[in-house]
């Protein structure tokens, strides 16, 4: 008897998740149930699974509304009827076409509300009458119509509570005060779910409204297949000419990989043809392919990664460039018979050059099989505060002070309130949005499964997440961006462009496992490379002296947090500098783990322990894999998995101790860990940046400033480039880009760095010197560019004119006298092609230091000078850090500029590593202890006066601190009159904080890992 209920994928609206409304329906002892959410269908797959887990029949339809107006009720009669009402909505969504006031929707019926009737009713559509609404059935008008009437109980919420709560859902929608929210966005009080018994007798008195009703939900069906594949099926028509073109693919790439006699490789490559052609994957792999050739001939760089890489025919095909025989990667992690749900490629562009590559897809592909998969953005604690309080009508201060103290109990009811009601919608959808990466491209039309909507991204999106989508079939492709290729695409094009040198960047042989990259890398020399330039990595790289391709894969991966929260990382360190220190934990260990000491490093190491050790399935180990790829929704198939495990090992007489330990190491890597092919990815993208870094410095820094990306601020960047040999150079109207640019070792800054001057005007000044030649002087510049006197001040003081020999003080007088109130738009208007007036200005002298604190102003750093010297003090430390590896144990004391530091969470409060460079240039770390940090805290960037402890981990030198106090600059020349401003300019110096809110890292004590063999058999 519900045709109409609403779950909280109504966005704003409903009050209920699917589980509930379903549990209640069951509690109730309803055999149907039909979910009408507003304009959408997200909720409708799990709907079903739910409905049969109950024995209840399931039914799908949709509410359609026009804003807040109802138009009406559609119910499917079988699955294409849904396709039906999402064509029309996705017009609506993508195309700006109104909704149809009385819809031809064969397949469905459609129920319209009493307020909106048509003038003519066809076969299959009804009137939906509310209870409340029965007694205007005694009017004529009415009469004749009650044979075309079902009974309309819409289900919106089931307490008063959840009443409540759609209020506030409904006040945040319309961004206005609960008190104000008018009834109309409201809905009736009456919209609860209720016993059929109760409903039936209200509409006693009418049994042909009840009949209608009845027969609506005894025709309707929801039929879905949910383990039909429905990706595009084929590349070439059928699969076999997709299996016949990816054999011809594969082998021509054989022969270019590995030359024509490899028997190992052949061998491998029939196997995984034999597997893909079984399992109907040969159209995914020539469709990425596909995509692959687009880039390839549009010159684009991409890295194609995940356990893709495992792939051989991938790897021939061009889609990956890491070689699975070379680092034993199993073609199974990535595909196999046994495997539940498919894999996808994750493959990265340039940040540059994704939307040209997803155009390209969704041109070559169609607009209606092609889209992103969505995301269901939740209401956050954080952001729940803040919506509920400006419903509630809070003030900012008690908003903020609620948002630090969550837990705070506070004696305001209105506060209580926001925070009783803000706990009911944590995990609610607020709204939806796009998938960073996920690309559906689907055999059928993609309006047969779900209502497209059109983010201001451009490009449309599915209504469901890639949960939903994995579910009823979707297998998606992942297009990501990232800042790291950039660089290395824009370093080759400089190199041509400014010196004429081609590197074939894509060929790996050239960087990877080159003598001097991995001196460099066992250096942690590797700041603005991809992946290693962290102060972590860094670290990581010097404790394990890395210095080759294959440990350089292992640190990509015991980096991440599951590898480190279990405690391995620190023991995967002191095994590979200790190799007969230690003992393995097992025989199996030493046989399956034996490249990383025993040390389960990667995903597959996990499933190789389980497997092996534990004797858990391979459909276990699938669930586990899952886990760890931050995949796993079931906490109920985890625990099952957990018990087989314990379980197994007691049958195969395994100590409870050791498979306690054991357990402990997988269950750490959940959600944190990469696959080793994923880590072999990056591991090679980071030995082609580190190449290009070693041999071409100034283009590769050059590059990573205008990618503006990385783990540290530009200033870091520009510092590199500097300690490379480049002369760094303010901008310059007659030298400067928008970007930043080179010319032999002088590089110049970019308009892009500074912030007043927007994008189009810095990319309008070289254009038109490219025109009409250089500008001669600060009134030519005027004549020839439309610019207000802010900016050209700016342009001023950051010493953009220098060519001109004028100081800057007279220009900026010259500026004010040529422009006074001029505004760019009234240029016709001037008379700046009569003869320019010659002034005779005052000498104004200048202090050295004046040019350092602008750029300070300016661009947050200083460019003619080092911060260093605009210190106070001449004392410059008694330690440099390139001797800090000799002071183990001693007590320094060093001046350093703050780079960056990061916020680690302890047992005993919050510390703080921090990276430094010294007066030479020179980078090291230091550790900062809570106690320390109490009376020795940060006071934001600059220089700072350090004491403390040099500890030597594995070759790499930390500082624990002691003390440490900020210095002063000088007095700002700018302003030695004003005793308040004098000092201002130190305020503006930089930092880069990262913050990390996992939980602490176990120290090696509190693990008590053995090293020796002491958990016996």
């Amino acid at each position: 008897m519900f045709l109409n209920c609403h779950s909280f994928h109504s966005l704003r609206y409903g009050t209920l998740s699917i589980e509930e409304l379903v549990e209640q329906a069951a509690v109730l002892g309803l055999k149907e149930l039909v979910l009408t959410d507003i304009n959408t269908i997200s909720g409708i797959y799990e709907f079903k699974k739910k409905c049969e887990e109950k024995n209840i029949k399931p039914i799908a339809g949709i509410e359609v509304r026009r804003g807040n107006e109802l138009l009406y009720i559609t119910i499917a009669k079988e699955f294409q009827g849904v396709g039906e009402v999402n064509r029309v909505l996705t017009s609506y969504n993508c195309d700006g076409i109104d909704l149809p006031a009385q819809p031809d929707f064969p397949n469905c019926f459609v129920i319209y509300p009493l307020s909106n009737i048509p003038a003519q009713l066809h076969e299959n559509e009804y009137i939906g009458i509310r209870e409340e609404e029965l007694n205007s059935l005694f009017r004529k008008e009415y009469q004749a119509l009650i044979a075309k009437m079902v009974i309309l109980q819409p289900v919106t919420f089931t307490t008063k509570k959840e009443f409540n709560l759609h209020r506030i859902l409904r006040a945040i929608d319309n961004n206005m005060l609960l008190s104000k929210l008018p009834k109309s966005e409201i809905c009736s009080k009456s919209e609860y779910l209720r016993s059929e018994q109760s409903l039936l007798e209200a509409y006693q008195h009418y049994p042909q409204i009840i009949a209608n009703t009845k027969n609506i939900l005894s025709v309707c069906q929801f039929e879905f297949a949910f383990t039909t594949r429905r990706n595009k099926r084929h590349y070439k028509g059928s699969k076999e000419h997709d299996i016949n073109k990816l054999t011809a693919l594969a082998y021509a790439g054989l022969e270019r990989r590995y030359g024509k006699d490899h028997a190992i490789a052949k061998q491998r490559v029939e196997k995984e043809l034999q597997v893909i052609d079984e399992l109907n994957f040969s159209g995914y792999f020539l469709i990425t392919w596909d995509i692959i050739r687009y880039s390839n001939s549009m010159g684009f760089m991409h890295v194609g990664r995940g356990s893709g890489a495992n792939s051989i025919v991938a790897y021939c095909l061009g889609i990956t460039d890491i070689c699975p025989l070379e680092l034993d990667l199993y073609f199974e992690r990535f595909l196999n018979l046994n495997r539940k749900s498919p894999p996808d490629f994750d493959i990265d562009w340039s940040w540059q050059e994704r939307d040209m590559i997803l155009k390209y897809i969704f041109d070559r592909y169609g607009k209606n099989h092609v889209a992103f998969c969505g995301t269901n953005v939740e209401f956050k604690y954080r952001s729940i505060i803040r919506e509920m309080g400006k419903v509630f009508g809070l003030p900012k201060e008690e908003l903020d002070e609620l948002t630090k103290n969550p837990e705070k109990v506070f004696k305001d009811q209105v506060v209580q309130k926001v925070q009783e009601y803000g706990k009911l919608l944590e995990k609610f959808p607020n709204q939806r949005s796009m998938h960073a990466c996920g690309i559906i491209i689907s055999e059928e039309p993609l309006t047969n499964f779900t209502v497209l909507e059109m983010p201001p991204k451009g490009f449309p999106i599915v209504q469901w997440d890639m949960h939903v989508a994995e579910d009823i079939g979707f297998d998606k492709f992942d297009i990501l961006s990232q800042r790291g290729l950039g660089t290395i695409n824009d370093t080759v094009k400089l190199l041509e462009e400014k010196r004429g040198i081609k590197v074939n960047i894509r060929d790996t042989t050239l960087s990877k496992d080159e003598a001097l990259c991995n001196e460099f890398l066992s250096r942690g020399k590797t700041i603005g490379c991809f992946y290693i330039e962290s102060p972590a990595m860094r670290g990581l790289l010097r404790r394990l002296k890395c210095d080759n391709y294959k440990v350089l894969v292992a640190a990509s991966s015991i980096i991440r947090p599951g590898v480190a929260q279990s405690g391995m990382m620190r023991e995967y360190i002191f095994r590979h500098n200790n190799p007969d220190q230690f003992e393995y934990f097992h025989p199996i260990f030493e046989e399956q783990l034996g490249d990383t000491y025993g040390i389960m490093v990667y995903q597959e190491d996990v499933i190789k322990i389980a497997l092996h050790y534990g004797g858990v399935s391979a459909a276990d180990g699938d669930i586990l894999r899952r886990a760890m790829s931050g995949k796993g929704r079931s906490r109920k198939a985890l625990q099952k998995v957990k018990d087989d495990f314990f379980e197994s090992c007691r049958q195969q007489g395994h100590p409870e101790e050791l498979s306690t330990e054991i357990y402990r190491q997988i269950e750490s890597f959940a959600g944190y860990s990469f696959c080793k092919a994923h880590s072999a990815s990056y591991a090679v993208e980071s030995y082609q940046s580190l190449y290009l870094k070693l041999y071409y410095p100034l283009e590769f820094m050059v590059s990573v400033i205008n990618n503006m990306g990385g783990f540290y601020r530009t200033e870091v960047y520009i510092h590199e480039a500097r300690m490379s040999g480049a002369k760094i150079l303010n901008p310059c109207v007659n030298r400067s880009e928008q970007q930043t640019t080179i010319y032999g070792d002088e590089v110049y800054l970019g308009f892009m760095h500074l912030e007043k001057v927007e994008a189009k005007l810095g990319r309008l000044i070289p254009e038109e010197r490219i025109r009409n030649g250089e500008y001669r002087s600060l009134e030519d510049f005027i004549k020839r560019i439309p610019i207000g006197i802010e900016t050209l001040q700016i342009l001023i003081f950051i010493g953009a004119f220098r060519f001109s020999g004028v100081p800057k003080n007279e220009l900026l007088l010259k500026s004010r006298v040529l422009l006074g109130d001029f505004k760019p738009g009234r240029r016709a208007e001037t008379l700046f092609e009569e003869p320019v007036k010659h002034f005779k200005f005052p000498e104004l002298k200048r202090n050295i230091f004046e040019d350092a604190f602008d750029e300070i102003e300016i661009l947050s750093f200083p460019v003619s000078c080092t911060p260093f010297d605009l210190l106070q003090t001449k004392y410059r430390g008694t330690v440099m850090a390139k001797d800090l590896i000799q002071h183990h144990k001693k007590e320094v004391k060093m001046l350093a500029y703050l780079i960056s530091r990061k916020h680690v969470p302890t047992k005993r409060g919050i510390m703080y590593f921090g990276t430094w460079v010294d007066n030479n240039g020179d980078y090291f770390d230091t550790a900062h202890f809570p106690d320390c940090l109490e009376r020795y805290p940060f006071q934001g960037g600059g220089c700072y006066l350090l004491l403390g402890t040099v500890e030597v981990d594995f070759h790499f030198p930390t500082i624990t601190i002691t003390k440490m106090a900020k210095m002063p600059f000088i007095p700002d020349p700018r302003y030695s009159h004003d005793e308040e401003k004098k000092y201002e300019a130190q305020e503006r110096m930089r930092e880069d904080v990262s913050m990390t809110f996992r939980a602490p890292y176990p120290q090696e004590h509190e693990i008590g890992l053995p090293r020796m063999k002491t958990l016996k058999e």
